[in-house]
């Protein structure tokens, strides 16, 4: 069977894999600055045979590895950026960061990348030893926090000849991520006033500092009458400076707007931008909007998801020893009852435990997740699935320190490489099944009826560093 052959080829190579996902949560490189992550990764992919393209898209941190020729194409989607201030010790119960204010891997995109090179590879072996025709894809997908990486990439027209596209996200739990994401625009709000000193000469002055708070207040108003799915969030980026007794000439604000669909953000985003237009006014600024990235919501497919589930279960899920569910326990014990109260939610198929040791059941049912990820303009254009594998601790939240002290540890390690199985096996599945592929494709066609993938990010704005 095709997924014990899978497994034996991960396993195999297995240090080698924890050794690249270790050393990209050492780098915790954020959007679009992954340049050791890029390059560790792109070099595996080349010691393994792989033909590499870099800074594909106009993106220096994107690239391709490619093995085989013709079709089918599979993609196999791998992240590996950071976030900004979440530095944490590895493998430890208390909140302490490695390097106080640096960055962290809080949402687990080196276990992310790394699974999906494992799979990669695995697809390529097995390609060989099987004389399997088909093409085998790496794309390294910069800039998923707050970048919209693949959207860019899509726009570059990178997926266009993929057959199917495979994915996965390190998680509490282990599923089919049969899901209903968020379409989302990002947009810096800046505003020039005029400088005085704020005691002789308050009049003279004009505050961009007080827009930014007007346009605030006035967003927050907004709430109440938009869509209740839909989510908008800001972070004053800039107050204009530390001395309170100059009137600030300069401020900005980054608001990011979600709803279900693109065309509900777009409406959001027009009225937030009246806001900021009416802040401006009061104030005698002037307001400069500047679009910073874009993606759209997730189309599923049920089609690839079966596939994925049936590969799951034939390989079962991580196992975890006395030391990693010690670990995991002290971890847990650090979360409150709201936080705990999120695994019933999420793995509705099982007892209250530390660690998940089962794999949640999937009928095909999308549920609703208030989040955003531009797999989702991938999804679009080729039939794409993901699934979740258990490498954090029941209950735990994206984006906490929970996460990264475990990222680098047994127990993510095992999720990570478990991922990498399932993806294989899967994509080596569709390519043995042709006939799988064209299913695929003809439900994503009859999912998106008369609808036609429009990349959300406007043609003249390019990827930002700025975060």
């Amino acid at each position: 069977m095709h997924t014990q052959r899978i497994a034996e080829m991960i396993e195999s190579k297995r240090e080698s894999f924890i050794k690249v996902s270790d050393r990209i949560w050492e780098f915790a490189e954020t959007r679009f600055e992954e340049f050791q992550s890029a390059e560790l990764l792109a070099s595996t992919l080349e010691s393994e045979g792989f033909t590499v393209e870099k800074g594909v898209g106009g993106i220096k941190t994107a690239f391709i590895g490619s093995f085989g020729s013709g079709g089918p194409v599979v993609a196999i989607l791998g992240e590996y950026d950071a976030l900004s201030g979440m530095s944490q010790k590895k493998g430890q119960a208390k909140q302490e960061a490695e390097v106080p204010g640096a960055n962290g891997h809080g949402c687990g995109h080196n276990l992310l990348g790394t699974a999906s090179l494992a799979a990669a590879v695995a697809v390529k072996q097995y390609m060989e030893e099987n004389n399997l025709p088909g093409t085998v894809r790496y794309y390294g997908c910069p800039g998923e926090e707050g970048g919209s990486g693949k959207t860019f990439m899509a726009r570059a027209g990178l997926f266009d000849d993929v057959d199917f596209a495979l994915c996965w996200h390190p998680m509490g739990y282990n599923s089919i991520m049969a899901m209903n994401s968020l379409a989302n625009y990002q947009v810096y709000f800046k505003f020039h006033g005029k400088s005085s000193h704020a005691a002789a000469s308050p009049h003279l002055g004009r505050s961009a500092l007080d827009a930014v708070e007007l346009m605030n207040v006035g967003v927050n108003y907004l709430r109440e009458h938009i869509i209740p799915e839909a989510r908008v969030h800001y972070a004053v980026t800039n107050t204009g400076g530390f001395s309170p007794n100059v009137v600030q000439s300069f401020a900005e604000v980054l608001y990011l707007v979600r709803a279900p669909k693109v065309e509900l953000v777009q409406e959001i985003y027009e009225r937030v931008c009246k806001i900021a237009q009416g802040a401006a006014l009061m104030t005698e600024t002037e307001v400069e909007i500047v679009f910073d990235k874009a993606c759209s919501n997730l189309v599923q497919n049920q089609t690839l998801e079966e596939v994925m589930y049936r590969n799951f279960q034939q390989l079962g899920v991580p196992v975890h020893d006395e030391a990693e569910l010690a670990l995991a326990k002290e971890v847990r014990a650090t979360l409150t009852e709201s936080e705990l109260r999120t695994s019933e939610k999420e793995t509705p198929d099982g007892p209250d435990v530390d660690m998940v040791t089962w794999l949640n059941s999937y009928n095909g049912e999308q549920r609703p997740l208030n989040g955003s990820s531009d797999v989702g303009d991938v999804s679009w254009i080729t039939p794409t699935a993901q699934c979740t594998t258990a490498c954090f601790i029941n209950g735990s939240t994206l984006h906490s320190w929970q996460w990264v002290t475990l990222g680098a540890t047994s127990i993510g390690h095992k999720g990570m490489l478990h991922a990498g199985k399932v993806m294989a096996a899967t994509a080596v599945d569709m390519l043995k099944n042709p006939e799988l592929i064209e299913k695929a494709k003809v439900e994503l066609k009859q999912r998106l009826g008369k609808e036609k993938y429009v990349c959300p990010i406007p043609d003249d704005v390019m990827p930002s560093v700025k975060k």
